[in-house]
């Protein structure tokens, strides 16, 4: 898994963030202890104090080590680390003054790192376990030993430690919530993307099922369809009746052919697939289709300075380009651009019509299956074509182009080897 943001589960982000804001508190005590040691000495316990925060600093090493580990962090496990954020921070209080310290409503930090990360049971837990130490500290403390000539100077540091406070955990409390809403947010926009993907993948398969028994239901009666064509072959005499005979002929070959092609994929899919010469890929895929649309001319551009390589290709990949070349020469037969080029690592197609563009409403759904507004259309063939070439590594996009038409561009990665 990767070590993006993205893709770090929001516990062990929390757990990383916490471990900052430990840093900067541990900078806070140790300034705040030698200020009121050396400078303003209140009558510190300076001995247990600087032992407390040896601890603490240790524990934080301890707890931001543990957030690069590989086991996974619970909900549990990230409460436990406030949990010890709360009794470090009341040991630390009892010997401060206790409720007295100006730093007692820091309790706050916690509580809202745990609204914000925690479940509500959880959340409500911390909050009473703080609310019960604020509680105990009033009561039980051991108190500064504040000398006469101190007077109205402990009153104002106590209202400085306040604002002071105040700041530091206001501006704590928003570096980690504006983070983890960011977090939150990037695990919806994942979720999101992970359940699109699976209804694809359930569309796709009852695609595929339908066209596996279409495929087992029509080699009958194509059968059928070749003995016939076969006797009228014998039978007829007249030239033009000879040529429609020998179209029909070629016809059937194509969906044989194409349903044989599904046997084919199935064992590749088994055997693995070999590399081909992008060229004769190339070259094979235009032959195909000129083969099976006979009344398109279109202008074919390709580079004269490609490399020679070879590349594995997925048996889906041909049909999906297929359906494209299709798709374009159904909007515009009699004029159609495609330019082809690729280098060391993509291949390139570029599909010009000029047809009648996309509608608003196609432009919206695309990649999702719609209605189709060609006679005989499905509706399904631009969707299948999207979701397969994703699948594959590669991108298809679909522009309006100046002047009216569609411009399709396609590229396809030629490092990609297919595994099932």
């Amino acid at each position: 898994m990767s070590k993006s943001s993205a893709s770090i589960s929001a516990a062990r982000q929390n757990l990383r963030r916490l471990a900052n804001i430990r840093y900067i508190a541990l900078v806070g005590q140790i300034l705040a202890l030698y200020y009121f040691t050396w400078v303003y000495p209140l009558g510190l316990p300076i001995g247990v104090i600087s032992g407390l925060v040896i601890a603490f600093a240790i524990i934080n090493v301890l707890t931001q080590w543990r957030s690069h580990w590989s086991k996974a962090i619970s909900e549990k496990e990230f409460g436990a680390h406030l949990l010890v954020d709360i009794s470090s921070l009341t040991v630390l209080l009892y010997f401060s003054g206790g409720a007295t310290n100006p730093f007692i409503s820091y309790y706050l930090v916690p509580i809202s790192i745990a609204a914000i990360s925690l479940p509500m049971a959880m959340t409500w837990g911390i909050t009473g376990l703080s609310v019960l130490a604020y509680s105990i500290l009033l009561i039980y403390y051991q108190p500064l030993q504040l000398t006469p000539h101190h007077g109205n100077t402990v009153f104002n540091l106590h209202i400085i430690g306040m604002w002071i406070n105040f700041a530091l955990s206001a501006g704590l409390i928003t570096y980690f919530v504006v983070r983890m809403a960011a977090a939150l947010r990037a695990q919806e926009r994942e979720l999101s993307t992970q359940k699109e993907e699976q209804l694809q993948d359930e569309q796709l398969l009852a695609i595929a099922t339908l066209a596996a028994g279409a495929a087992h239901e029509l080699g009958t009666p194509l059968n059928t369809m070749k003995l016939i064509i076969d006797n009228l072959a014998e039978e007829v005499s007249d030239p033009q009746q000879q040529r429609d005979v020998a179209t029909l002929n070629q016809q059937i070959a194509r969906c044989r052919k194409t349903l044989q092609s599904l046997v084919n994929a199935a064992s590749i899919v088994e055997e693995g697939s070999s590399p081909t010469p992008v060229s004769a890929y190339v070259e094979g895929l235009l032959d195909n289709w000129m083969l099976i649309r006979p009344d398109v001319k279109p202008e074919i551009k390709t580079v004269n300075n490609n490399p020679s390589i070879s590349a594995c290709f997925h048996p889906v990949i041909q049909q999906s380009l297929l359906n494209l070349l299709n798709n374009a020469a159904d909007a515009s037969p009699q004029q159609l651009e495609i330019s082809i080029h690729w280098d060391e690592t993509s291949l390139y197609i570029d599909i010009r019509d000029h047809g009648p563009g996309l509608s608003l409403e196609q432009i919206e759904k695309m990649g999702k299956p719609i209605p189709s507004d060609k006679p005989g259309g499905l509706g399904l063939g631009l969707f299948l074509t999207h979701s397969s070439l994703n699948r594959h590594g590669g991108r298809v996009s679909l522009l309006n182009a100046d002047g009216g038409g569609l411009l399709t561009a396609v590229v396809l990665p030629l490092e990609m080897t297919y595994s099932p």
